[in-house]
């Protein structure tokens, strides 16, 4: 579970909320036709823009801003010395039944043991890598463009509240429903893009780097080992996907 989005979510919803409390009634800032407007107008209009299925995976793709969690990369450092030392001690054979901490890890460890030539291997492993990286660009397209979205269909409602009470100028009863629908299609247009969809979207996107380098740091830690690497030289060449900060401990650690 990813701490600092659910905070951040239910933390800036709750300040709206209070604030809404404090100012009056909050019953004044529901209105039906308002969140037609904004809520069902965005996600058709978004839908507008991608397939079916893309849309229909955003829901799954945005739970990876809440509890997808990967290995650290320190944890994926030191089993892949592990791995090495029991390779070059046993063979690659030996690999077989290693407990691996990643689905990804363990399926370039079967290739490794099943003994496909290592072109074969790292173009397997590249190619999920960057078909992994593109579903994650679509995630993020799909909350971007809710986030571009719903302010305009917030401008939309609103205009259409403002020609409401144009056209009912002699009725003071009618002024006020249409005012709440200027008024309040912006307000539902602005909260969806910058509370929900835009921070999703970078949070995906934070999530897209992170799974990248993570793959990446295994990529080269197969590599290494189907070559017959030194551990040490593999963990020397893994420290490099560590914050500065980290390397120097790491480093220490092994010396």
């Amino acid at each position: 579970m990813d701490l600092a989005t659910l905070i951040g979510l239910v933390g800036a919803l709750l300040t709206v909320g209070v604030a809404i409390g404090m100012g009056g009634s909050p019953s004044a800032f529901v209105n039906a036709p308002s969140l037609v407007i904004v809520v069902v107008g965005t996600l058709l209009v978004t839908l507008m823009k991608f397939s079916l299925g893309q849309f229909l995976s955003a829901a799954r793709v945005a739970l990876k801003a809440f509890i997808y969690k990967l290995p650290e990369p320190s944890v994926l450092i030191d089993k892949s010395v592990e791995l090495a030392n029991e390779a070059r001690s046993n063979g690659l054979l030996a690999l077989e039944e290693a407990e691996v901490p990643d689905e990804f890890f363990k399926k370039g460890i079967n290739l490794v043991v099943d003994g496909h030539d290592q072109d074969v291997v790292k173009s397997v492993l590249t190619r999920e890598v960057d078909l992994t990286v593109s579903r994650h660009r679509d995630g993020q397209a799909i909350f971007k463009a809710i986030g571009d979205v719903a302010p305009a269909m917030g401008m939309i409602g609103t205009l259409i509240g403002l020609v409401q009470m144009l056209t009912v100028m002699d009725d003071p009863k009618q002024i006020g429903p249409s005012m709440a629908v200027a008024l309040l299609t912006t307000l539902y247009g602005a909260m969806i893009a910058n509370m929900i969809a835009l921070p999703i979207a970078d949070k995906l996107a934070l999530r897209s780097t992170e799974e990248r380098l993570a793959k990446s740091l295994i990529v080269d830690a197969i590599l290494g080992i189907q070559d017959g690497r030194n551990p040490r030289v593999i963990q020397d060449m893994l420290t490099t996907y560590l914050p500065k900060s980290k390397r120097v401990n790491e480093e220490r650690e092994a010396a």
